[in-house]
């Protein structure tokens, strides 16, 4: 029995090590989602809030699709290593607004991706249509490495 302590020990502390490794999984960047919106974090404050701007790819407007202003919050960012957060998008182009929330999470390949479901809050002139002012979506992004572009 003496003999199986060291063993049982390596094989412990070599287990563990594995959740040690995870790599930490930052906001700050760019980012593009599965339907080609591009989102770029700039700013990220010590509590966790951060800015940003965020380029839509598809949308129900007839108007010119313009960079949109975000702000959010990413929960206990200097403690979780795949934290949670929060966003909301003022479009400028129409008279709708979008929150997101989701987590950010490093994959089996060490690639930063973030999970999100996002509710999209559209104008209704009237009570009796507020029944259609809400869709309810699913996003995934995913980092781009290419270094930021000028204005963003």
């Amino acid at each position: 029995m003496v003999q199986a302590t060291p063993f049982l020990l390596v094989l412990f502390l070599a287990l563990g090590a594995h959740g040690l490794s995870v790599k930490k999984c930052s906001l700050t960047g760019r980012w593009v989602n599965d339907l080609g919106s591009n989102m770029t974090i700039m700013t990220m404050k010590s509590n966790g809030d951060f800015a940003g701007i965020y380029y839509t790819a598809v949308s129900a407007t007839t108007k010119k699709i313009e960079r949109s202003p975000l702000l959010g919050s990413q929960h206990q960012p200097y403690l979780l290593k795949q934290p949670t957060f929060g966003f909301t998008v003022h479009w400028t182009f129409s008279d709708s607004i979008t929150v997101f929330t989701g987590q950010c999470f490093v994959d089996e390949d060490g690639k930063e991706v973030l999970k999100t479901m996002w509710l999209l809050r559209s104008h209704a002139d009237k009570p009796i249509d507020d029944w259609k002012a809400t869709l309810v979506g699913y996003n995934e992004f995913k980092r781009l490495e290419s270094p930021m572009e000028p204005g963003w």
